[in-house]
């Protein structure tokens, strides 16, 4: 039973002190602050303050801003634009020599005649002109607008902005679930441990009694040093073990504190109790609905966000229509003078844009079909959800029942050891017990007081689990 008590410590220290390690941080010079909880307090403390319920809480406000982003394709873009060019060598255009041709055809109709009295005729080919068209310098100025009128897949994206911030949210009180189940436990088994030190002090005073008595007979005759020995050495070792508990019991508040997200140096006490009756209370209904938990809830949003993928998909076949216009000025110069005078020509258009998706090579097709076996998969995880919430509810529901049962008969079983030692001890006192009896019915009694706060501890996590397991926590 030592090694079953040994586990549950175990697994208290590993739940608390895991995050250490990612979480350090730097050295805090403000003053430390006493904070005396409840469990609902120090649930609500966490979640405030925990790191990963307020990274989840970030990635809600991300997602706000991402359909933000998202809208802004919905609302005209407006840009304006300003640039000026120089050019050191303006681009020459080689063309055919059309001046040529009508200059010789005036000559000829006026029948003017060359050097040697003959009429001038029309040359076979005039070969080509070498023209530079531009200016040194231009200068522009204009305004553009563009919008969206019909995009069945921007209409679709922003139809989905309420279910993709749910989405987040869930998320969120998933964490949040993960962290309160994790308080609870805690919280519970550090206010247990009182108890299991209440009983440590108990048996501490017994042995110091005991010790105190049995030096009076050893004084008077009737026992030996031997048996002052033996009970010292067993005060000693409760002694220490209640020291080793103590650390325990400190670590575990440490491991508290950085779970709820509160500085280490602060003082931490806990303000609630726990009883059996607490334990066993309002438990095993059989009445519980997948959509109480959050995982199912947040799987269900999931599937929503992939069938709005599909209707996506589907519409960016269908045409999508948008407007643009331009107003611009524009001017060249062969000097940058364009503050002076001089003439700037404006440019302007509005235009009505219709694209029409025709074949691409079976891409959207590919894309649709994806986005359904997306759905598909997440239908296959919900179904699965089902059978693993039964199974997590009567498994949880099992353990439950066994730790109770325990519960029930290590306490009477601690009362009954406890009546044994008491008797014992009598007989000892008067010298008709030996110290081997004594020493057997100490055993038994901390036996029993191990067992019974083991099976507290166990007790409360089950109710958790159970808790856990409906969506009731």
């Amino acid at each position: 039973m030592k090694k079953r008590r040994n586990n549950s410590t175990a697994f208290l220290m590993a739940l608390l002190l895991s995050p250490l390690f990612s979480l350090a941080q730097k050295p805090d010079t403000t003053a430390a602050v006493k904070h005396e909880f409840s469990l609902q307090q120090a649930v609500d403390y966490a979640l405030k303050n925990n790191v990963n319920v307020k990274n989840a809480l970030i990635d809600v406000q991300l997602q706000e801003e991402q359909n933000r982003e998202f809208t802004s394709n919905a609302y005209p873009h407006i840009n304006a634009s300003l640039g000026t060019t120089y050019n050191p060598s303006v681009a020459t255009s080689v063309l055919p020599n059309f001046i040529s041709p009508a200059t010789y055809q005036v000559l000829i109709d006026q029948g003017v005649k060359d050097g040697n009295g003959n009429p001038i005729q029309m040359p076979s080919d005039f070969g080509f002109i070498a023209a530079q068209f531009g200016t040194k310098y231009s200068a522009n100025a204009g305004i553009s607008l563009s919008q969206i009128l019909f995009d069945g897949q921007v209409f679709v994206g922003l139809q989905a902005r309420p279910t993709a911030v749910a989405f987040r949210k869930k998320n969120m009180e998933v964490t949040a679930d993960q962290i309160k189940a994790n308080i609870y436990k805690v919280y519970y088994q550090l206010v247990v441990s009182k108890t299991q030190v209440e009983l440590l002090d108990a048996n501490i005073a017994l042995y110091e009694k005991l010790l105190h008595d049995t030096k009076l007979i050893y004084e008077n005759g009737f026992r030996e040093q031997l048996d002052v020995d033996k009970v010292t050495v067993v005060l000693a070792n409760l002694r220490t073990e209640k020291t080793k508990v103590m650390n325990v019991i400190s670590n575990g508040y440490y491991g508290l504190k950085v779970l709820m997200g509160m500085p280490v140096k602060d003082e931490l006490v806990l303000t609630d109790k726990i009883t059996d009756e607490q334990i066993k209370d309002g438990m095993l209904n059989d009445a519980y609905k997948y959509e109480d938990r959050k995982d199912f809830q947040y799987l269900q949003i999931g599937k929503t966000l992939n069938e709005y993928n599909v209707r996506r998909y589907k519409l960016s076949q269908i045409p999508t229509i948008s407007l643009t216009g331009l107003y611009a000025k524009n001017a060249q110069r062969n000097k940058w003078n364009f503050f002076s005078k001089g003439d700037w020509f404006s440019v302007s258009n509005i235009n009505l844009n219709i694209s029409i998706p025709i074949f691409n090579g079976f891409l959207v097709k590919s894309k649709i079909a994806q986005a359904k076996l997306e759905v598909r998969k997440i239908d296959n995880q919900l179904e699965s959800m089902k059978l693993y919430i039964d199974n997590d509810v009567e498994v949880s529901r099992n353990n439950f029942r066994t730790a109770i049962a325990t519960l029930d008969f290590q306490k009477k079983n601690m009362a009954l050891a406890e009546k044994v030692y008491q008797q014992t001890k009598k007989k000892y006192e008067i010298g008709t017990g030996s110290q081997i009896d004594i020493n057997s019915a100490q055993t038994d009694l901390k036996t029993a007081q191990t067992n019974y706060i083991t099976a507290m501890y166990d007790a409360i996590i089950a109710r958790v689990d159970f808790l856990k397991a409906t969506g009731k926590l």
